[in-house]
């Protein structure tokens, strides 16, 4: 045997042999384990160690069933056979009884538990558990809790929010370097190590020794199981099998580790000992198991690209050494080409491996690989190689949760940790591999995120371990595998390389684990600084960072539309925001003080010399190629933020690390094309390049990214501009945005790299970038507060927003641990100060709004900043939203009527390092622009806008605000060198140049333009570029000009700067164009030809302003010059910071700046305004006009068309309803108006919406409502208390529907058809309380064969609809409401109901008659049945549709299936549910009277003409008619009680009067007299008032009955003793007591009794309430059929007010005080007669069923409305009980658990657990419970989901944050409370079942959900 051989082997000294049991027999675990135990106890316990050697080698024998070879012997060895979960078992249970040492294993377990000293929680949890995060007590930004600890702690007031684990993670109650120890839970605050005793030695000695085998046999099989994965999947499955089969194993460690600190620490031992590891693993070669296993090991350390480094011979097989690792090598080399070595850097590295810093190519070669970190793996204790399997085996879950739950311990958590970091290079290399690259990553972060984000750890390791510079080359490694050559700039000869980003890497965020890592580790500032001191590793990492630098190149697409859209753009975002932009964040927030310079400064610097082998690298002189753009310049934005830094923070001074002015031209040049190219694709240039170019430009700007992106690049541009030539600058900026060519003179131009159509968008864009280069001040002295100021002002001007939008909009520093945290003081601080909450409103029928914030006015008043908006906008449309919203503010505040520009703000100082800015304002270059933008303006240029002119004035403005000194008026002469514009300005200052007046012009334009007509004026000669006459200056300058023939040469200009600063020679300085120019500038090649012409201007920047504000004004002469009205203006000027106005009042505004600045402008304009000038001829102006009509105001022209259009169409169709609502309830409102002397009939007129006709409904052409029938269960929801019940929180409250409406009458019945005659039961009762059809109308009438047209062509329709046509549904033509069928209108004349409501005299008798007589007429109809005509045709397929409606369990009560009766039944149910769904809707009372609204839309008059023609269908035997029992006395009452065998009629007093009273009326012929409907009510009011005496005299006991009988026995021979209750009474009382219905009462009494004494007043209202809900329903039904509207009282007088209105009360009665119910009776035959016949029935009855007799009398007919379950306040209660709640079907915990808020069960939404006959839980549920309707709480969603048939929707949520917000899916998990107005929204809808109509956006749910 195997077994017996190794125990030989290992030298086990024989005598101990024989104790052992023989393996085949029933071994005694216990008794051995007990031996061992004592034995090993001895002091010296070598024999028992021995002993226990053996027989674990026996016990856990490395031959596994598992390996291939496994044959019976060895599984016998293990233990008995059986499979291998046999053998596993068995070993197991083995390992316990030893640990236990021959005790019970579980009361070990609570042994070791007692001396468990928990400081820490350490609770780990996997994906999607519910976790708590609380950043008040948080330190490190990942800190998490478990909800027990969390709720046992206190967080009031706190910061903190629930969330869903994404990777899984742990709690860290208890750990100080994580939490503030103030947050700790109660478990956790005391320090308990003190008091807990020390460990006994005996106790986990066994463990000691067990384990260690435990441990190996595991990584043995581990070994064993493992082949390395091939290309096919097959593999994978295998390492999964393995897994399965290892799960007892590792569960089995799993629990010793929550055993607590003991036993961890024995574990920690185990894992740790290098000795254990040594014997165990390189154990003696014999052993052939052993060695097979240790082969696999050094197989699979082969096949990873790692070697073992000692390479000995060992078990003959020959390991390659570490140098020759060509695997190794293989394993990393790139696909692409090498593009030649580059030399190796001479920076040594500390550790001495060779050169990190020098990675320049795609290609590695072995030779400069660092061997040392990225291929050497060594291991030295089980928990290394433990880790090593973990990472070949991906992660599997088990394992990383064993491996996390022994974090608590101190020393494995250190040990642990430089395993990890040891084996760093070793995960990336599989994750990359991997196939599940997703799952991996999270369980990688699931791991390092509680290693690296305890500070004290992290340092640790960083300075034993080089954690930083694995890490770092690591990330270079992951990247190289993935570069490709740059086509940025020199495609041929690029040496540059970039990712790729559509390789799998980038495109699923692979390398996501290692990035969160690294930021997770710089945020601690010990090894930030470690970091930022190593020269090394920064050049290494700016190495790294190239890598992105240009990735993604856009090509602009000029001839066809790009075939296929790459989608790569969100994997270069992503990239650049991860792995270069947020390291920098963290960088960056260590760099706050002065002592932190030397960091700046080696940042500043590596990152120069990165960028310029970069720009040497792609060849970049000057020129940036044409028509390419890269979003990407991840080096550009580390030198810019470390530069805003250095000058924020630590006051550097800025010049000492700025480079030379070549390398700050050449860093302009990109981020300017970015710019330039964002104006580009907003004016549809790069349309060709498809939507996700449009994407790009988005993202750029969008709130995650604009700090990591636009921000930057926009401050290393004002940088640039700061430090370089103005006059190069600007001509810059209008090259890239190539609008030189717009710039001239002339009315005409040819542009040559420009569409005249993208001309004035790109000039737009050139200008807006100048203001916002100028005005924005983010990183060039704002501070903190303000910067979130002015962000938040910008997002909430252009829209109001909730809370958590605004928190997401706000672009934070993207460093979790900047200290700027969402929510956080300052941010709640500035959003109170600056806007306005609104709560939310809630308009039933409205949507749901949430609570938004809104700019306070002050804010619009002084702080919208229209540069901010524009520069914060991801789509152009909120900028026009920002000034609508202005407009309307100032419109409403009255402080400007008109249509205003966006405001001129003054902004806060510059930093006095920046002050070069403000040069750009006075350079003559811009003044040149400024002027002859005006000029064009003014004089109605092509492609000029009003936004053009608002621009040119806002940098004028700006140019006067910072202008440098006030030059004094003596200054005539401009000293210093003059440049070759000084044809056009004098000096560069904008105050003096504004004044100066320009005369002549010399302009190239084609030969068509109209200038060339005139002749040039003799004071010009040919070659020079214009005179200029100054108006001060008589002498001509005439100067000689080497320009080109345009304006000025914008280009030439910026080429000889460039030149100059180049060969930094003067001699050259003349050359004027570099011969390296690109063709596309040489303009006059290109036809037409360009012809020289001299253009007469005669103006200054001045007198063009003055002409502007006269066009503007549109007046002649409306400028003048307010200082000579109020010379104080001048002296005191009052020049808001902040103005509101027009163009003219901006006009106004510069030219009083400019007086102020200078006496000569003050002058010149004072002159100017003095020369009248001439007017303009109206016609030219008009031409000129239409033309700069441009798009922007033809499109608000027509929105204004169409809003007008829409206006009208609305109140058309708003008319339209109205009308169409009067007519169609005719019976309603016409009747009103006809009077008895019109003798002649009016028919009831309908309009068809469909095709507009009015006319009656006729037999043939039938015209029908549109109604929506609906099965409802509202009714049925009713209960007899007030408190609405409340959801179940706990496990003790359960919501039983005993006391539910439905439940009392589904007993009633039940009883009933026990004990009496099928067909009666049907009569007795109403059914529809569950799954009743209820018929809800719009109003709106079509005819019916329109409306199968109609159907038709919806069907026709292939447009999905949220409706199913199939099923009938469709909408109303004309107010869309949702409908499902039509209902017939039945053709009558309406004045026959007038005929039919005219007082009779007829006596009772005769009606009582003449009722039964037209009740017997069968089928006494206008329409006879027997003809077939369309409308009776219609009649029967409605009543079909309304059959349909609800399903069969709701209709079929009858035992005979398909009885008549039930259909009988069915039918007057309808009319019942609508009825008392009216009644609900009402409030439950008829106090307020009026027609309501309700009664506009109604259709019960044409449902009950419908249900009344097909009652009459059924006719009820003469005999059976209850109308007989009620108004005759019958000879011989025992022929009523029916034979012994036939079970007996429903007694009368048992049926309910309302469903007689239903029977009876739809069982006359229609339409119906109203002195018949009178005396029917009157009759059956006498059955309804003696049935409320007998159940009062049920509910009251012996001794009141007595005294009853006997008073009213003494008053019944008064005069009107019928009319008396007493008397009634004694005398019900009397016949009653024949039964035996009042015995038996021993048991019963207490139940029955009220222990009210029962007065005369307590009585009567007893009566009154009995009698009402039967007043009520039939005071509705009247006002239905008769038109009469119902009167409006208070709740206490509601019975009298009711009885008169319909008649019981004799007229005369009203004045009597005290009112009695009695005195509404009129009995049809004497009343002790026919009572006594009644009561016979029952006391026949009740002599056999006392009990049940006595429950039939008492009906329970108080119901109150209708509610849904009262919820909790806080929805963290019904959350925490029910997202672990298991289902009671399947017993799981479902995945997306939801409860029903309308009777409180708990379901599984869209479980397939659950599932029954197709259909999933939730739809099931609605079904039983609400008849097809159902409201589902999801409880991990907190949002509300309605179901309804076929179809679903998402309702809302009706918890909202404290800022008035929903979460979806508890996205933000910040506390919720019950929004109450919300829920009453709900409710009502339930209620009155417009869910249909309200919510709009509904699909079909398929079964489901």
């Amino acid at each position: 045997m195997a077994a017996a051989a190794a125990a030989a082997a290992v030298g086990g000294p024989q005598q101990s042999q024989p104790e052992l049991p023989a393996p085949g027999l029933a071994l005694d675990k216990a008794a051995t384990a007990a031996h061992l135990k004592a034995a090993l106890s001895r002091p010296d316990n070598r024999a028992g160690a021995e002993e226990l050697q053996a027989l674990l080698e026996r016990v856990l024998s490395a031959e596994r069933p598992l390996a291939a070879a496994a044959g019976g012997e060895e599984a016998a060895a293990a233990g008995g056979g059986g499979g291998p979960g046999a053998a596993e078992e068995e070993a197991l249970e083995w390992c316990k009884c030893l640990l236990a040492g021959g005790g019970g294993y579980d009361e070990f377990c609570a042994a070791v538990r007692a001396y468990d000293p928990a400081a820490l929680c350490g609770l780990v949890w996997t994906a999607n558990f519910v976790a708590y995060r609380c950043r008040t007590c948080g330190i490190s930004p990942c800190m998490s809790l478990c909800a027990e600890c969390f709720h046992q702690g206190d967080h009031t007031g706190h910061d903190f929010n629930m969330f869903r684990s994404q990777a899984g993670g742990a709690c860290d109650c208890g750990d100080s370097n994580v939490m503030r120890e103030s947050g700790f839970c109660k478990r956790h605050q005391i320090k308990s190590s003190s008091n807990i005793p020390c460990v006994p030695k005996d106790l986990l000695m066994m463990s000691e020794f067990v384990l260690p085998r435990f441990i190996f046999c595991l990584i043995q099989y581990l070994r064993d199981g493992y082949n390395e994965p091939a290309a096919d999947v097959s593999s994978e499955k295998d390492l999964n099998k393995v897994l399965q089969l290892l799960e007892p194993q590792i569960s089995f460690l799993e629990d010793l580790t929550k055993m607590g600190g003991a036993m961890r620490s024995v574990l920690t031992q185990v894992l740790t000992n290098q000795q254990n590891y040594k014997d165990l693993t390189s154990g003696p070669g014999e052993n052939a198991c052993a060695k097979k296993s240790h082969e696999k090991y050094l197989i699979a350390l082969k096949s990873s690209g790692l070697t073992y480094p000692e390479d000995k011979l060992v078990y003959g097989i020959q390991e390659p050494s570490a140098g020759t690792s060509t695997l190794a090598v293989q394993g990393f080399a790139g696909a692409t080409g090498t593009l030649g070595q580059v030399d190796s850097s001479d920076e040594e590295d500390q550790d001495g491996s060779q050169g990190l810093g020098k990675r320049k190519r795609v290609k590695l070669s072995s030779g400069t690989k660092d061997q040392s970190i990225m291929d050497v793996l060594k291991h030295k204790s089980f928990l290394e190689e433990l880790l090593f399997w973990t990472i070949k085996y991906e992660f599997p879950q088990k394992m990383v949760t064993f491996l996390l739950n022994m974090l608590p311990d101190q020393e494995y958590k250190v040990a642990f940790t430089k395993t990890f970091v040891q084996h760093y290079a070793f995960i990336m290399k599989t994750l990359k591999k991997s196939h599940e690259s997703d799952t991996m990553s999270n369980r990688i972060v699931h791991i390092s995120v509680q290693l690296f984000s305890n500070e004290e750890l992290a340092r640790q390791v960083t300075e034993e371990c080089q954690l930083l510079d694995i890490m770092v080359t690591v990330l270079l490694y992951m990247m190289e595998s993935c570069l490709i050559k740059s086509e940025l700039q020199d495609e041929e000869n690029s040496l540059h390389v970039v990712v790729n980003c559509g390789e799998a890497l980038l495109k699923n965020n692979t390398y996501w684990p290692l990035v969160s890592d690294f930021i997770n580790i710089l945020s601690h500032q010990s090894v930030a600084k470690r970091f930022l001191e190593d020269h090394g590793l920064l050049v290494t990492w700016m190495n790294f960072v190239s890598f992105f630098q240009g990735m993604n190149l856009n090509k602009r697409e000029l001839n066809e539309h790009v075939e296929f859209e790459s989608q790569t753009y969100y994997a270069a975002f992503a990239a650049e925001l991860e792995a270069c932009a947020q390291p920098m964040w963290g960088l960056l927030s260590h760099c706050k003080i002065r002592e932190t310079q030397e960091y700046t400064r080696n940042v500043v610097r590596y990152c120069l010399e990165a960028l310029q082998d970069w720009f040497d690298a792609i060849n970049f002189v000057d020129e940036p190629a044409p028509n390419q753009v890269t979003f990407h310049l991840p080096l550009h934005r580390y030198y810019a933020m470390f530069l805003s830094k250095a000058v924020k923070c630590q006051e550097l001074d800025l010049d000492s690390v700025l480079p030379d002015q070549e390398m700050l031209m050449k860093l302009m040049i990109h981020p300017l094309q970015i710019q330039a190219s964002l104006a580009e694709i907003h004016s549809n240039m790069w349309v060709r390049n498809g939507l996700q170019i449009k994407g790009q430009a988005m993202t750029y700007v969008q709130s995650h990214f604009c700090n990591s992106m636009i921000d930057p690049d926009i401050y290393l541009l004002q940088v640039c501009a700061s430090r370089l030539d103005p006059d190069y600058f600007i001509s810059s900026v209008f090259e890239r945005f190539k609008v030189v060519d717009l710039l001239t003179m002339a009315s005409q131009h040819q542009n040559t790299v420009l569409d005249a159509e993208h001309e004035r968008s790109m000039l737009e864009g050139a200008l807006t970038f100048l203001v916002i280069l100028l005005s924005l001040r983010l990183h060039l002295g704002m501070s903190d507060d303000e910067i979130l100021r002015a962000e938040m002002v910008a997002q909430l001007c252009m829209n109001d927003r909730t809370h958590s939008s605004l928190l997401d909009l706000i672009p934070e520093n993207p460093n979790p641990k900047s200290g700027i945290i969402p929510g956080s003081y300052s941010f709640e601080s500035v959003l109170s100060a600056v806007a306005d909450f609104k709560a939310p409103v809630f308009e039933p029928g409205g949507s749901m709004q949430q609570g938004m914030y809104t700019p306070k006015a002050e804010v619009w008043d002084q702080e919208f900043d229209p540069v901010m908006v524009i520069l914060r906008t991801v789509y152009r449309r909120d900028v026009q939203s920002a000034m609508d919203r202005y407009t309307a503010f100032l419109k409403q505040s009255g402080k400007f009527p008109g249509n205003p520009w966006p405001p001129y703000k003054k902004r806060t100082s510059l930093h006095p390092s920046y002050k070069g800015l403000m040069r750009l304002l006075h350079c003559k270059t811009l003044h040149i622009v400024l002027f002859t933008l005006l000029y064009k303006i003014l004089m109605d240029h092509q492609n000029l806008s009003e936004h053009v002119l608002c621009m040119v004035l806002y940098l004028i403005e700006l140019g006067l605000e910072n202008s440098t000194e006030d030059e004094s008026d003596e200054e005539t002469s401009v000293g210093g060198p003059e440049r070759c514009h000084d044809s056009w300005f004098p000096g560069s200052n904008l105050v003096s140049n504004m004044r100066h007046f320009i005369n002549y012009v010399r302009v190239r334009v084609p030969e068509t333009a109209p200038e060339v007509k005139r002749d040039s004026p003799a004071s010009t000669s040919s070659d020079n570029l214009g005179s200029l006459h100054s108006s001060r200056r008589p002498k001509v300058l005439q100067r000689e000009n080497s320009g080109t023939a345009q304006v000025f040469s914008l280009v030439a200009e910026r080429r000889k700067k460039f030149q100059e600063i180049i060969n930094r020679s003067n001699s050259e300085a003349n050359q004027v164009v570099r011969p390296k120019t690109s063709s596309k500038w040489s303009a006059p090649g290109s036809a037409p030809q360009l012809t020289t012409a001299i253009l007469e201007i005669k103006e200054s920047i001045l007198s063009l302003l003055i002409k502007l504000h006269h066009k503007l004004s549109g007046k002649q002469n409306s400028y003048y010059p307010p200082w000579l009205d109020d010379i104080e203006i001048l002296i005191q000027p009052e020049i808001p910071k902040y103005s509101h106005g027009d163009g003219i009042t901006a006009v106004e505004r510069i030219l009083l700046k400019a007086a102020l600045q200078s006496r000569m402008n003050k002058r010149i304009i004072e002159e100017i305004c003095r020369k009248v000038t001439p007017p303009v001829p109206p016609k030219k102006i008009t031409a000129a006009e239409k033309k700069t009509l441009d798009k922007e105001e033809r499109r608000q022209k027509a929105r204004e068309r169409q809003q007008k259009l829409l206006a009208e169409f609305a109140s058309r169709q708003k008319s339209f309803m109205e009308t169409a609502m009067d007519v169609d309830s005719p019976e309603n409102d016409i009747p009103m108006e006809i009077t008895t002397a019109e003798p002649q009939v009016s028919e009831a007129v309908y309009d068809c919406v469909i095709c507009g006709q009015s006319g009656p409904s006729s037999e043939d052409r039938p015209t029908g409502l549109v109604v929506l029938l609906q099965a409802s269960s509202v009714l049925g929801q009713c209960r007899d208390n007030v408190e609405p019940k409340k959801l179940p929180i706990t496990e003790e409250e359960q919501i039983y529907p005993w006391d539910t409406c439905a439940a009392v009458h589904d007993v009633r019945l039940s009883l009933l058809q026990r004990y009496f005659k099928d067909s009666s039961c049907l009569l007795a009762v109403s059914i529809g309380w569950e799954g009743g059809v209820y018929v809800q109308t719009c109003g709106h009438t079509l005819h019916i064969d329109c409306h199968k047209s109609y159907m038709e062509s919806l069907r026709n329709d292939q447009v999905l609809q949220g409706f199913s046509v199939d099923k009938g549904e469709f909408t109303c033509p004309l107010c869309r409401q949702f409908a499902n069928s039509v209902l017939p209108c039945y053709p009558g004349s309406n004045v026959e109901n007038n005929l039919w409501q005219r007082p009779s005299n007829k006596s009772m008798q005769d009606l009582i008659k003449e009722v039964e007589e037209l009740q017997g007429r069968p089928g006494a109809f206008p329409v006879s049945i027997s003809s077939e005509t369309n409308l009776s045709k219609e009649m029967e397929s409605v009543m079909k549709d309304i059959k349909n409606t609800t399903q069969k369990k709701y209709r079929d009560y009858s035992k005979t299936p398909g009885s008549p009766d039930n259909d009988f039944l069915f039918m007057y149910s309808v009319a019942r549910t609508n009825l008392e769904l009216e009644l609900i809707h009402r409030g439950g009372n008829l106090c307020s009277g009026g027609a309501s609204t309700a009664g506009k839309r109604s259709c019960l008059n044409q449902l009950f003409h419908v249900l009344a023609l097909h009652m009459r269908l059924y006719s009820i035997d003469s005999e059976y008619n209850p109308w007989k029992k009620l108004t005759q006395l019958v000879e011989d009452m025992n022929s009523q009680l029916g034979n012994e065998e036939q079970q007996p009629e429903v007694p009368i007093l048992y049926h309910d009067v309302t469903s007689l009273l239903l029977i009876q009326i739809l069982m006359m012929p229609q339409p119906l007299h109203k002195e018949h409907f009178t005396c029917i009510v009157k009759v059956l009011f006498t059955l309804l008032y003696t049935q409320a005496l007998a159940a009062l005299s049920v509910k009251c006991n012996e001794e009141d009955r007595s005294a009853w009988k006997h008073m009213g026995a003494l008053k019944k021979n008064t005069c009107d003793a019928e009319k008396s209750y007493e008397v009634l009474l004694s005398f019900i009382i009397n016949e009653l007591s024949k039964g035996k219905l009042y015995h038996e009462e021993g048991t019963q009494e207490c139940v029955m009794i009220t222990p009210i004494a029962w007065s005369p007043e307590s009585m009567e209202k007893y009566l009154q309430d009995f009698c009402l809900p039967f007043l009520r329903i039939t005071s509705l039904l009247q006002h239905h059929l008769f038109g009469e509207d119902l009167p409006s009282c208070q709740e206490e007088e509601e019975f009298s007010v009711l009885a008169s209105c319909l008649g019981l009360l004799p007229t005369f009665y009203q004045t009597e005080h005290p009112f009695i119910s009695a005195s509404c009776l009129e009995w049809p035959v004497s009343p002790f007669d026919i009572i006594t016949q009644w009561c016979f029935e029952i006391k026949s009855f009740t002599e056999r069923h006392a009990e049940q007799g006595k429950a039939l009398l008492i009906q329970e007919s108080r119901w109150k409305l209708p509610h849904l379950l009262q919820l909790p306040e806080n929805y963290n209660t019904i959350f925490q009980y029910y997202h672990r709640k298991t289902c009671s079907v399947c017993t799981k915990v479902p995945k997306d658990p939801a409860v029903c808020l309308v009777c409180g069960t708990f379901v599984c939404l869209k479980g397939l657990c659950c599932k029954q006959q197709s259909y999933c839980e939730c739809v099931l549920h609605s079904q039983n419970c609400g008849a097809g309707t159902g409201i589902f709480l999801l409880i991990n969603a907190s949002v509300i989901i309605i179901i309804r048939g076929h179809r679903f929707c998402l309702w809302g949520s009706v918890y909202l944050d404290a800022h008035g917000e929903e979460d979806r899916d508890l996205r933000r998990g910040k506390p919720l409370y019950i929004c109450k107005e919300r829920y009453k929204v709900l409710e009502q809808q339930w209620i009155s079942h417009t869910f249909d109509h309200i919510n709009k956006r509904w699909g079909p749910h398929y079964n489901g959900l």
